[in-house]
């Protein structure tokens, strides 16, 4: 019974620190962070601004490779286009 004790007093560690983990990716989507984004930028470059995207869409062309990251908080998105891992472009409906 002591070690389901224990356990039960960790969990409400565990649920702050999601939350405080939660709550850092969304401040990282911020006008700011989105225009520190340059062209030829690699993706790990991207990452270690914006953290990692809500989600992925790759595809491979004939002779280059085209990853697209996709950025949502709430209605407002980030959408950054690379060509062979550099940003090629980026569209935000971001607003200040």
């Amino acid at each position: 019974m002591k070690k389901l004790s224990k356990s039960w007093r960790v969990l409400p560690l565990l649920a702050a620190a999601l939350v405080a983990f939660s709550g850092c990716h969304a401040e990282r989507l911020t006008r700011a962070n989105v225009d520190e984004v340059a062209k030829g930028m690699s993706r790990k470059q991207v990452e270690s601004i914006l953290g990692p995207p809500t989600s992925v869409d790759s595809t491979d062309l004939l002779i280059t490779k085209k990853v697209t990251y996709i950025y949502r908080q709430g209605n407002e998105s980030v959408t950054i286009v690379f060509f062979n891992d550099e940003v090629a472009s980026k569209e935000s409906s971001l607003h200040d």
